[in-house]
């Protein structure tokens, strides 16, 4: 056991400690016209957290949390002053519902929702923390997390300036042990207690108690101090209102067999009211040292098959230089030209088909199912786009199993194009998450699902006016299970100058991108309407007032020209079709091929 609660006996195994339930969802399910988020309650309607906190105190729990979860600048909509105020009536709110009892005060923090990895959240967090130091917090909750960034860096902080403090992390994990950003509730687990200036760890939110109990028991709890507060429930919406049905006394012998597991710490989340906690206190009052023994069986390891072969990198293995061509799936019900141009592509002795995920984010035939179709009637290695646009976590994970079993073993993780403009009324874009998440997902799922691994390609943008940025975008992808990457198109010197870096500083395998361009309008189209290809304007010049016929050996020519050049810093070749123009392409893998023989 770390550190002890101040003002309470040590925590240990032998009589859980009870926090309080959930704060939003009972105040939105009590007020007529309940203030979002609930946070702002603090100023304008005082009196009903005050109840709220008190009537969680009477129904026995021996900590409440601050209603403070969402006091941040994003979250609240306004700048710093704001959330201060918020955070000083929150306490205030606190001090006075515990006033005259043992219950103890957590100051709550929950993760300030941003999708910018650049942002600087540690900043962020430390003004919240520092508005609670100074207000004479001694204990913290940060609740329903998604990863462990900047866990560390807060917690020590704040033991450098409360040493007594007590810390306690929670993270929000699916019945399946993942968070909503694809990370692994044990290896997060796992990573906290191994951090001194962290006092417990556990898990709240997103599952209900039964799937949360279902998880635990894989665990080894003994001596450790592990905390649950799930929600009662799964949830139910109602004219645009969550509610969740679950019954009080369901909760509560859920949670008694939680205990029974060695949780030490106990509570609820969203759904829980003052009488789920009631009920938790009175089921957990017949609880006998002797029942609670501390969980220490180990999650049965998966039986797998012999891992199927990966043929595309045996064969980069043994030296050869690959050649994989993309194909976009058809827009309708008409595959003739796909499977054909896929057949075709094979007999040239390509040695891959890639498969665009609805590119410019227009709908098409799904990629995986086109991946699907291909291993089975041509036997040919496809490599599926797969983005993280309109497809959750649980979306993504049935796909990829089905590809799985199915013996497709390569994946190529993009984030996604955005809807256009004029679409947005009526069709939503939908990112939960981006390809480093993605890619980390897929990572930890080789290692507990899926009997034989993916293996993860990304995408490469050597187009970047900021290289520097790119490659650091690219080592953190490569963190997260990414072994090799595919270019966009190289059209330019800067692309190969770019390339050349890229090959010096990224330990990873690396296709370079080839892109036919067939006329002097395509060239201008793809310069100014497609992010992330830069076509050098003596190439577009050269494309000026020409024939369709001289169009076509110029492109053939060109993208011979910079396979020749980028030969040296690729592991192969990444040739997207242009327009169904698969005799250019036919064209330049003849090229291709002869480049790589000669060399």
């Amino acid at each position: 056991m770390k550190n002890s609660i101040i003002g309470y006996p040590r925590i240990s195994s032998q009589r859980p400690f009870i926090f309080d339930g959930a704060m939003g969802t009972y105040y939105a399910s009590i007020c007529e016209n309940p203030l979002s988020p609930c946070e702002l309650a603090n100023l304008y309607d005082r009196n009903t957290i005050l109840n709220i906190h008190r009537e969680y105190i009477n129904a026995g729990c021996q900590a409440i949390k601050t209603n403070t979860f969402a006091a941040n600048c994003i979250s609240l909509e306004s700048g710093i002053d704001t959330v201060k105020e918020v955070i000083q009536q929150a306490y205030n709110i606190a001090v006075e519902a515990t006033a005259g009892t043992e219950v103890l005060i957590f100051a709550d923090i929950g993760p300030i929702p941003v999708d910018d990895d650049t942002a600087d959240l540690w900043s962020g967090y430390r003004e919240i923390v520092d508005v609670f130091l100074t207000l004479g917090a001694t204990n913290f909750i940060f609740e329903t997390f998604s990863n462990d960034d900047h866990l560390l860096e807060i917690s020590q902080y704040i033991k450098e300036n409360q040493p007594q403090a007590y810390i306690l992390v929670e993270f929000a994990v699916s019945p399946e042990g993942f968070t909503r950003l694809g990370k692994s509730g044990r290896k997060l687990i796992e990573n906290i207690l191994q951090i001194p200036t962290i006092d417990a760890c556990g898990f709240n939110c997103y599952s209900g108690p039964y799937h949360l109990l279902k998880y635990i028991k894989t665990f080894n709890t003994e001596n450790k101090t592990i905390s649950a507060m799930p929600n009662s429930g799964y949830p139910t919406i109602i004219n645009n209102r969550t509610f969740f049905d679950n019954t009080k006394e369901y909760f509560a012998a859920q949670m008694l067999e939680i205990a029974r597991q060695g949780v030490a710490i106990l509570g609820g989340c969203c759904g829980t009211t003052p009488e789920f906690i009631k009920e938790t206190v009175a089921g957990l009052k017949g609880l006998s040292y002797g029942e609670i023994v501390s969980n220490i069986q180990i999650e049965k390891t998966h039986i797998k098959k012999t891992p199927d072969s990966n043929l595309l990198l045996e064969k980069i293995s043994n030296g050869k230089k690959i050649i994989a061509v993309e194909l976009d799936p058809p827009i309708d019900t008409d595959i003739d030209f796909f499977m054909d141009s896929a057949k075709s592509l094979k007999e040239q002795g390509v040695d891959a088909i890639t498969i665009a995920d609805c590119p410019i984010a227009k709908a098409r035939v799904d990629s995986s199912l086109m991946a699907c179709k291909l291993k089975r009637e041509l036997d040919i290695t496809p490599i599926p786009h797969m983005t993280c646009r309109d497809r959750n976590i649980n979306a993504t994970k049935a796909l990829l199993l089905g590809l799985n079993i199915e013996g497709i073993n390569n994946v190529l993780v993009v984030t996604g194009d955005p809807i256009p403009t004029a679409q947005r009324d009526e069709v939503k874009g939908v990112f939960s998450f981006n390809s480093a998440i993605l890619a980390n997902y897929i990572s930890n799922l080789n290692e507990t699902v899926f009997s034989s691994p993916f293996h993860i390609c990304g995408a490469l943008n050597v187009n970047a006016r900021n290289i520097n940025s790119q490659l650091q975008h690219a080592k953190k992808k490569m963190q997260n299970g990414i072994t090799m990457f595919l270019t966009q198109p190289i059209l330019s010197k800067q692309a190969i100058d770019n390339l050349k870096k890229a090959r010096e500083e990224l330990d990873v395998r690396i296709l370079g991108g080839i892109l036919p361009i067939v006329s002097y309008k395509n060239a201008c189209f793809i310069n100014n309407e497609i992010s992330g290809i830069n076509v050098a304007e003596d190439i577009i010049e050269l494309y000026r007032d020409i024939s369709k016929e001289e169009a076509s050996k110029l492109a053939v020519n060109i993208s011979t020209k910079m396979a020749e050049q980028i030969y040296p810093y690729v592991d192969g070749y990444y040739i997207i079709m242009p327009f169904k123009r698969i005799d250019i392409v036919s064209e330049i893998i003849t090229n291709i091929s002869s480049i790589n023989n000669h060399q």
